[in-house]
């Protein structure tokens, strides 16, 4: 009988009109379902995205969101892991970074005790002690603790007049630098934004292009499948008329064969 298995073709013979094109079209619906499962299992490992986000209809009705989230929660329930999945990795090794340091800071915040104050001995200049006045010893440390201070305040000195000298333009000139890596960045950014602009704008065409192409495609299979529909009604009914005409050629036989005896 053609296009129809005898289990569809027997739901579809009494249909008519309109009744046959919707079961015509549902018919479509099952062969894209068919076409996309196909296409999703065509390779091992692969996976391939029979779908038109931008031409098809449907995901905002009531249901479609609620139904997706129960096939994911059913199928994550289905393959949830029985055992650790990360146990073909190795144990990880969190101190592999850390420094005698680090080590010692993470102790003191472990036992909840105060940061040590930063000692601010070595900007002091004491005289020796009273049991000390007469010791030579003390007196030279006193003096070179003296001249280390004088050294290191003429060294914060030159800093301070460098800097007044050279850190104005040094500051400009690292401002120029930042402020020309920011405009490069920002042109970059343009041009990737562009770039996925006209990605989408070229999805969305190629997307209702191919929706247009396959609407127009499952039209003229709807309306080829009803024709073909038609066409094999119209021969059932021949193939019924025919039968009843030679049991009716028969019954005539076998009535002329007793009028003749």
């Amino acid at each position: 009988m053609g296009v129809f298995p005898p289990g569809l073709r027997a739901a579809l013979v009494p249909l008519r009109g309109e009744g046959l094109r919707r079961a015509a079209a549902r018919c479509c619906c099952w062969s894209r379902c068919g076409r996309n499962m196909a296409g999703t299992s065509s390779v091992a490992g692969e996976v391939f995205v029979d779908a038109l986000p931008y031409f098809d209809q449907g995901y905002d009705a009531p249901g479609v969101r609620e139904a997706a989230a129960a096939l994911v929660e059913e199928e994550t329930r289905r393959y949830r892991p029985t055992k650790n999945y990360l146990s073909y990795l190795p144990t990880p090794d969190f101190s592999a970074f850390e420094t005698e340091i680090m080590r010692n800071e993470f102790e003191r915040l472990g036992a909840r005790q105060p940061m040590e104050l930063l000692s601010m001995k070595r900007y002091e200049l004491p005289a020796p002690s009273s049991g000390q006045k007469n010791d030579i010893t003390a007196w030279q440390d006193c003096v070179n603790n003296s001249m280390a201070q004088l050294e290191h305040q003429g060294v914060r000195i030159e800093n301070l007049d460098l800097m007044a000298e050279y850190g104005t333009n040094a500051w400009k000139f690292s401002n120029d630098n930042l402020a020309f890596m920011i405009e490069n960045a920002q042109k970059e950014l343009q041009k990737v934004r562009k770039q996925i602009q006209d990605l989408n704008w070229q999805r969305k065409n190629d997307q209702l292009t191919g929706g247009a192409k396959l609407r127009e495609l499952e039209s003229n299979w709807v309306s080829l499948v009803s024709k073909n529909y038609e066409i094999e009604r119209a021969i059932v009914q021949l193939e019924n008329d025919v039968t009843q005409l030679r049991q009716q050629q028969g019954e005539e036989n076998k009535e002329n064969i007793r009028q003749d005896f």
